[in-house]
Formats: C-alpha cells, sequence, structure tokens
C-alpha cells in the first residue's frame, strides 16, 4: 500500500491519516493482530508530526481497533465478538446469529466430584458425582475461549453425548430440559499458567471470565458454567431501557 497523504488537501491532516489507517489495518499482513510500523518511521513517512499520528491512533484505539503495549508498539485489534446480555442464548446460537465461524479445539466429558460452589447451587451433597464438560473453542487464529459446564446428576446426561452438538438442543429434544434463566456475574483477571496454555496468550495477560448459573422455567438448577474468553476478543454490553 502506497502510504501518502495529501499536505494540500483541506482535510485535516489528523482526519487523512485515519482514513489512511482504517484502510491499512484491513490489509492481511495487519488484520487481527498485525503490528503496524514504528509510530516515528510512519509520521516520518508520511512528513507529519508524531502528535497529529497519535491523533489518529488514540481515535483507533478508543474505538477498539488498535490496541497500543507499552515495549511492543501498536497493534490491530482482533475482530470482536458483541455479546447483548439482555439476550441469553448458547454459545452456539450466539456465533451463529453473528455469522462468526468456529470450530471445538478440544472437547472433553467426564465424571468429577461436585465441589462446595457447584453443591450449593445444584442442592446436592459436596463429592457428588456430576458431569464435567470442558471445551476449547477457536477459529483460524487459534483457540479464543473454554468452557467448563457441570450438569445436574438428575437431568441424566453421560459422558457419552454427541457434545459436538448444540448443548441446549440436546438438553431441550433428547431429555425434555429447558434452559431458561441465567444468572451471571462477568469480572477481570490476568490469565494463570493453565489458562494462558489453553488459550494460547501469555500469563497475566487480561481475560473475561463469565460465570453461569442456569435453571429451568421452575427455577430448577441445570448448569453451572464457567468461561474465560481472550478480553480482546470479546466485549459484553447491557440494554437498560426506563
Amino acid at each position: 500500500m502506497n502510504l501518502r497523504i495529501d499536505h494540500k488537501s483541506p482535510l485535516p491532516l489528523h482526519a487523512q491519516v485515519e482514513e489512511l489507517l482504517r484502510t491499512l489495518i484491513e490489509l492481511p499482513e495487519y488484520k487481527d493482530g498485525g503490528l503496524l510500523p514504528k509510530e516515528v518511521d510512519l509520521a516520518k513517512k508520511l512528513g507529519i508530526s508524531r502528535n497529529t499520528l497519535r491523533q489518529a491512533t488514540n481515535k483507533l484505539e478508543y474505538e477498539g481497533l488498535l490496541i497500543r503495549k507499552k515495549g511492543v508498539g501498536t497493534k490491530v485489534a482482533h475482530k470482536q465478538v458483541t455479546t447483548h446480555l439482555n439476550e441469553w442464548h448458547s454459545f452456539t446460537q450466539e456465533m451463529n446469529d453473528k455469522g462468526v465461524a468456529f470450530t471445538n479445539v478440544s472437547l472433553k466429558s467426564e465424571w468429577v466430584n461436585a465441589n462446595e460452589k457447584i453443591a450449593t447451587f445444584f442442592e446436592i451433597e459436596p463429592d457428588t458425582p456430576v458431569l464435567k464438560l470442558s471445551r476449547l473453542r477457536g477459529d483460524e487464529d487459534g483457540p479464543f475461549v473454554f468452557f467448563e459446564s457441570y450438569f445436574h446428576p438428575k437431568i441424566g446426561l453421560t459422558e457419552t453425548e454427541d457434545f459436538t452438538r448444540p448443548l441446549y438442543e440436546i438438553l431441550e429434544k433428547d431429555y425434555n430440559v429447558t434452559p431458561s434463566l441465567s444468572n451471571e456475574r462477568l469480572k477481570a483477571r490476568l490469565a494463570s499458567e493453565i489458562t494462558s496454555k489453553r488459550l494460547k496468550i501469555k500469563k497475566n495477560d487480561p481475560v473475561l471470565v463469565r460465570e453461569r448459573f442456569v435453571s429451568d422455567p421452575g427455577n430448577r438448577p441445570l448448569e453451572y458454567n464457567i468461561g474465560f474468553y481472550i478480553a480482546e476478543r470479546f466485549t459484553y454490553t447491557i440494554s437498560i431501557k426506563r
């Protein structure tokens, strides 16, 4: 790409640079995580001050299109998936509705003993065997979210289920169980060594942790789910109506 701006144009320099950057970040070599040229080099090539360049990059950083890291430089953010918290769906349905392709990088089901938190939510005795489903999901750029789901024993799920199918489709069609209420908790956390290895990020990189306490229409507990998302890949919004 020919990096050039028109110094004689009535359009302000920072606005020209902004448009130039918007085109630049869509190029294959920069798209989804590529590092931009160094600030001092780019300013010199365009014949502008670093302050003018920073005006443009600040705007794109504010919009979540660029990420500036000290000692690393400015890189293009991965395209984010935005989920509305007032529209609760399964992960598969969320992604399908948004046209986001993903794959199961790994999938494992096993029986484990319920810890105190899960036992309290399920209203069962601690150490009662419950089915645990672990799913690492991603796209062509690699994994971006890791889920752990635990299911109430009364549902009747087994480790032999075809969990490549949408989870809530299995519950509704095969077990006549309807997930209808999800109480959620969101928090930011630094990636542990285990999470960083799973998601192929650096230890202490930011992750979004989402807990779901899922119940049926009678408020009977069905599933406890915890997800670890690469923070720069996901945005959650909530709409409030007065």
